[in-house]
């Protein structure tokens, strides 16, 4: 069995994979000593990856997973992959978003495909039918375009995200909803139509927590996963622990 962590902006998931395919998942806000030994008590653990967008990994987590004596993946750009990479800087490449596109193989391992990841940012990844990750585009996700008009404005106030069933707002919340729902689908959709005219058949993956809300919104045929990272990083684990054998 396999562990899987993946420590993001505002939320850590944990995940147990049983050849390939999860038997267990929690979000939590912090990893304690605690949790992993339930973990390890519970579970045959064999090997463990470690994702995150932080600079570094908490010490804590390293020197207890390191007491296991098991195979232990702290990902960065120097880990090899189970593809090609092209991307000009792979130092600065977010882990989430090499994950998510080797995530995305699992499901589609020869064709091209798009990878939107639906969380603080928009992240827009490409991997080609070749299995050669070329890059993508990173934009501002649903709650930091509301955080943004309200913090950088004097009046308009922070919402939340919430569906209308009208195009045109009728006063400033829903002029600042409508104006946020539509303006990131159109973009999303824009996005998409781009990669099909440049690559043709492309096949579209959303995660991300605002995955559902969104594509819900887009014209196109659209898979979505909310799993996907999680997914990567198992394959990532499992091409490694094969390196060694």
């Amino acid at each position: 069995m396999n562990l899987i962590i993946d420590i993001g902006n505002t939320r850590t998931k944990i995940a147990i994979f049983d050849q390939s395919s999860i038997i267990k998942k929690m979000v939590v806000s912090d990893i304690s000593n605690s949790l992993l030994s339930d973990i390890n008590n519970e579970f045959c653990i064999h090997g463990i990856i470690i994702s995150t967008v932080k600079l570094i990994v908490d010490d804590v987590i390293i020197n207890t997973i390191n007491k296991w004596n098991k195979l232990f993946i702290p990902l960065s750009y120097k880990t090899s992959l189970p593809i090609k990479n092209d991307y000009k800087t792979p130092e600065t490449l977010g882990q989430d978003r090499i994950a998510s596109v080797i995530g995305a193989t699992h499901f589609f391992p020869k064709g091209n495909c798009l990878v939107i990841d639906a969380g603080t940012c928009i992240t827009y990844d490409f991997i080609n039918l070749n299995q050669t990750y070329i890059g993508g585009s990173i934009s501002p996700g649903l709650s930091m375009r509301y955080r943004g008009m309200h913090e950088f404005t004097a009046s308009l106030p922070l919402l939340n995200k919430q569906r209308l069933n009208t195009f045109v707002g009728y006063n400033t919340v829903t002029s600042m909803q409508t104006g946020v729902d539509y303006g990131l689908s159109f973009e999303i959709q824009g996005f998409i139509q781009k990669y099909f005219t440049n690559f043709g058949q492309v096949k579209v993956i959303m995660t991300g927590g605002d995955a559902e809300y969104l594509a819900s919104m887009i014209k196109y045929e659209i898979f979505v996963n909310p799993d996907l990272v999680l997914i990567g990083l198992d394959k990532i684990l499992n091409y490694n622990a094969k390196l060694l054998d």
